[in-house]
């Protein structure tokens, strides 16, 4: 029966599920009487959606809230124990998997260091073995619960297209070529087929968490940077309300300059990744400690450029920093010319790592280089949910899906003839381990 704009009594229903449970999400425990002025839905519908996602074990009633001068209203949440979301951290030294609760509470994790950092090429399937291992392990965790796993979300580098034949991922500093991720996992019959599987670009997921839950949380329009071993950027406006990843690191920054890791000349990564960071720190003379990963040589500059104990900071890591704040900075102005947004969210375990003197020092070059109006009207700081925050956002993805649906699971493909991408995987996989 067709509803209202052509929409089916069951999509009425499921949107209203779905309002139901998102209102309750972000804003609960909630009364039925204030949910149902939340989500815009009569007193009857409330009560009729409430009763159903409670007998379906989605929602609980979680206490009462006293009422001056009538009865006490009974409180409702969402069930945190009812489901399990898995989110990924495919990033450029390691792999990080954890597990969630409904409530985005962590009951499990597990990390990969990932090999070759050097050589910027990663062997595909050593990479999706590490997934598919790290999935494993949180799962058989103690602790992990037992609620139904409701999806498996990915943040990977690169570009990230999504194809009918399945996901791939363009990640051209690391040396992926239309690598088909999403088929690598799904055919190695370690994910149940009807466990859904999400692959975005890292940046994308960082900013859909910052958005649902940090820094970015209340705005209509925001830029959210990640500022890692190279830098990328989300942006979120009206037109663009889940976030589009832009490759903003590889913006020119100096016409024939440093050579990126992209193969181009004067990418703002090739100045203000902490790669690159701790590179040019490297070639005028700084020292991080012998066979030091990019995680401990960037502490070892932070400490030599801001010494504690009164001690004097070395005026070689000093200066490079400095130079680092003025590019991102600058890099920065561009989004706020373009965008015009509210904020600027910076996170990455890098952005955080440098803390917030280095971004007073970003703010000031950001506000100096962009136009006067949008950057009278922004606000810079940094993220709020720490180095795991790609994770984070990787399992929003499958929550998302899962809103979406009105919490009913994902409808079952019957099986079809396999694609003909299928037959040329083994080759394509073979040409990335050979390209390496």
């Amino acid at each position: 029966m067709a509803g209202h704009g052509g929409r089916t009594v069951r999509d009425l229903r499921r949107e209203s599920r779905t309002a139901v449970l998102q209102r309750l999400y972000f804003d609960g425990p909630m009364s039925r009487l204030a949910l149902g002025s939340a989500a815009g839905l009569s007193s009857g519908s409330v009560s009729t959606v409430v009763a159903e996602l409670i007998a379906d074990g989605l929602v609980e009633e979680a206490g009462s809230l006293g009422a001056d001068g009538g009865r006490p209203r009974t409180l409702v949440r969402v069930a945190a124990d009812r489901g399990r979301l898995i989110g990924v951290d495919v990033g450029e030294t390691r792999v990080r998997v954890e597990l969630f609760d409904l409530a985005m509470s962590e009951l499990a994790r597990a990390e990969r260091a990932l090999p070759g950092h050097g050589s910027r090429s990663y062997d595909v399937r050593v990479v999706a073995g590490h997934i598919l291992d790290g999935v494993a392990e949180v799962l058989e965790a103690p602790g992990a619960g037992s609620g139904e796993l409701l999806g498996v979300g990915v943040g990977v580098p690169g570009i990230v297209e999504h194809t009918a034949d399945g996901t791939l991922v363009h990640g051209q500093t690391i040396g992926w070529d239309a690598v088909p991720l999403e088929a690598l996992l799904r055919d190695a019959g370690r994910l149940p087929a009807h466990v859904p599987l999400f692959i975005d670009n890292g940046a994308k997921t960082l900013g859909q968490a910052e958005m649902w839950f940090g820094g970015g949380r209340g705005a209509h329009n925001a830029v959210v940077v990640l500022f890692g071993s190279g830098v990328g950027a989300c942006v979120v406006t009206d037109d663009v309300e889940h976030g589009r990843a832009v490759e903003w690191g590889h913006l020119t920054v100096r016409v024939r300059g440093r050579r990126c890791r992209c193969g181009a000349r004067g990418c703002l990564e090739a100045y203000a990744g902490a790669e690159a960071l701790v590179a040019r720190w490297r070639e005028s003379g700084g020292q991080p400690p012998p066979g030091a990963d990019e995680e401990a040589a960037l502490t070892a500059l932070l400490s030599a450029a801001r010494p504690g104990d009164g001690g004097t900071p070395d005026p070689v890591a000093a200066g490079v920093l400095a130079e680092t704040a003025e590019y991102l900075g600058a890099g920065l102005s561009d989004l706020i010319n373009l965008f015009q947004p509210e904020r600027v969210v910076v996170g990455g375990w890098a952005g955080l790592q440098l803390g917030a003197p280095f971004l007073e020092s970003v703010r000031a070059h950001a506000l100096a280089h962009a136009l006067r109006h949008p950057a009278g009207r922004v606000g810079i700081a940094l993220g709020r949910l720490g180095p795991d925050a790609v994770t984070v956002g990787a399992a929003t993805l499958p929550l998302a899906a899962f809103f979406a649906r009105g919490g009913r699971r994902p409808p079952v493909a019957s099986p079809g003839p396999a694609p003909a991408w299928r037959t040329a995987l083994g080759g394509r996989l073979a040409g990335q381990r050979g390209g390496g």
